[in-house]
């Protein structure tokens, strides 16, 4: 089935507040001529001076590295490279990549194992998107140092040796960051790495009674012991199922398991107004119901993604009413910004627009411009 007209519509507005607003104004205001990316540019276009976290690098170069494959005429290497640069000199003795060699982590789950994942995804998508550039020693390398936050049961720990808790997060984006490398490399121990991280979803870390997975896990890969961390994200249900169905090697029970978290994302974790709300609790009830831009941009992808292979007319509506929500996000006083927070009373947070959005924003446009472009 052809995406309706809605999305193809929304598709079209999309990208073109993407190439003719975003890449260019991401590029010129958020790039420091000393090297890397800034955190952060504020409402007004200026840059938010402050710290260049290793995962804002890797994400903007990975960025600008689909950029061409959309149409982008800028300078798409050299602002990939821009980020790539900075990561290079980020990379500290013991083969991990940090701010600086003394910089403490904290070991939350979106520390120190999240910024290794996003770094080898920029190295995949800077090989995909111009050439074989020697990006695969540095990943293998990395890949290998990795091997010391393995866990038993599978997937990877938050660090060596930390048994509890346990995080879906920086995983899921290892997975991603496996695939990338499945689809630029010969290599066998990428599959195998990506496989890894499927089998812990599928197996561990997908209730089967629920069909969704929680953000915190005990040190077995079972539902943390506080009720309290028992928390779920609608936003990542839906990005675990994009990567699932994105999967090269997915068989039929993982496809299921991917329709099935769009399905109780759908109905639990989407307000009375078509808004991804941020958290919910064990028992998929509103925990947290403001919202996140990101979370909105993977709502987009996964139904669109889902809409495109079953038809299904719910899931286009699903995706056009998302793609309306993420518009709104966008609507700010210098184009090719965006809010990042929608308060439950319908507000958006006065506040700098995250650098990091730009990546979950590059992904949703990009699967549109798939599935809905001009030449689908």
């Amino acid at each position: 089935m052809n995406a309706p007209d809605d999305v193809r519509a929304a598709a079209a507005r999309l990208k073109h507040w993407l190439l003719d607003k975003a890449l260019p104004i991401w590029w010129v205001r958020a790039a420091d001529h000393t090297g890397g990316y800034f955190d952060r540019l504020g409402q007004n276009g200026e840059p938010d001076i402050g710290s260049k976290r290793v995962r804002v690098q890797a994400r903007q170069a990975h960025v600008y590295a689909l950029a061409p494959g959309l149409g982008w005429a800028g300078p798409a290497m050299s602002a990939s490279r821009h980020g790539l640069d900075r990561i290079t000199a980020m990379r500290c003795e013991d083969g991990l990549y940090r701010p600086t060699p003394d910089t403490v982590q904290p070991l939350d789950g979106m520390g120190l194992l999240y910024d290794q994942a996003f770094v080898l995804l920029a190295l995949a998508s800077d090989r995909a998107a111009f050439g074989d550039h020697g990006q695969e020693g540095p990943a293998l390398v990395l890949a290998e140092h990795l091997q010391a936050f393995a866990h038993p049961l599978g997937g990877f720990a938050e660090a060596p040796g930390l048994a509890d808790p346990l995080f879906a997060n920086p995983n899921m984006h290892l997975f991603e960051s496996f695939q990338a490398w499945m689809r630029v490399s010969d290599d066998p121990r990428w599959r195998e790495l990506a496989a890894n991280e499927a089998r812990l979803a599928l197996t561990r870390m997908i209730d089967p009674a629920r069909g969704v997975l929680d953000e915190e896990f005990g040190p077995d890969w079972t539902s943390a012991t506080n009720p309290g961390d028992r928390v779920v994200w609608p936003g990542h249900l839906y990005e675990w199922a994009f990567l699932l169905l994105d999967w090269p090697d997915a068989d039929t029970p993982a496809r299921a398991a991917a329709m099935r978290l769009i399905d109780v994302s759908e109905r639990t974790g989407v307000d009375a107004r078509g808004v991804t709300m941020f958290a919910l609790d064990h028992g998929l009830s509103p925990l947290d119901p403001g919202a996140r831009l990101w979370s909105q941009t993977e709502r987009v992808r996964a139904c669109a993604r889902a809409a495109a292979i079953t038809g299904e007319a719910a899931l286009w509506r699903a995706t056009a009413q998302a793609c309306g929500v993420l518009e709104a996000f966008l609507q700010v006083p210098t184009s090719g910004l965006w809010r990042d927070r929608l308060e439950v009373d319908g507000s958006f947070r006065e506040e700098p627009a995250p650098t990091s959005s730009l990546y979950h924003i590059v992904g949703a446009i990009a699967e549109l411009d798939r599935v809905a472009g001009a030449g689908a």
